[in-house]
């Protein structure tokens, strides 16, 4: 969903360095899927992509999510903190979560509802 190069340039890694690349796709669809999972909204590349009713042109997903440039943030935030960070626990540190981090990004797309 995200283009490798805007990962990489995120990272700091060199455009023609692809050592990493699985590594930031992995990190790419576990950001996507946490976003989906935190919103309750199946993610769409671009507006084009959300399913629509062939007869009327209506969408047909009620809780699509558009990527924009705040859920493309958070997921650059989460992308770069699981490279730095490849273990679950540091030892060592003393750590702090930024505030207006992730989920200052997306908690406003997070959608309620009841089937």
């Amino acid at each position: 969903m995200l283009e490798l190069d805007i990962i990489k340039q995120h990272v700091r890694l060199e455009l023609d360095d692809f050592e990493q690349d699985a590594l930031l796709e992995t990190y790419a669809t576990a950001a996507q899927r946490y976003v989906e999972n935190h919103t309750g909204r199946k993610l769409y590349a671009t507006q084009a992509e959300v399913p629509t009713d062939p007869d009327t042109g209506e969408p047909t997903d009620a809780h699509a999510l558009v990527l924009d440039d705040d859920i493309t943030t958070a997921m650059l935030l989460m992308i770069g903190h699981w490279f730095e960070n490849r273990e679950s626990v540091v030892v060592g540190t003393i750590t702090s979560e930024l505030p207006m981090a992730v989920d200052a990004l997306i908690c406003p797309y997070r959608h309620y509802y009841f089937d």
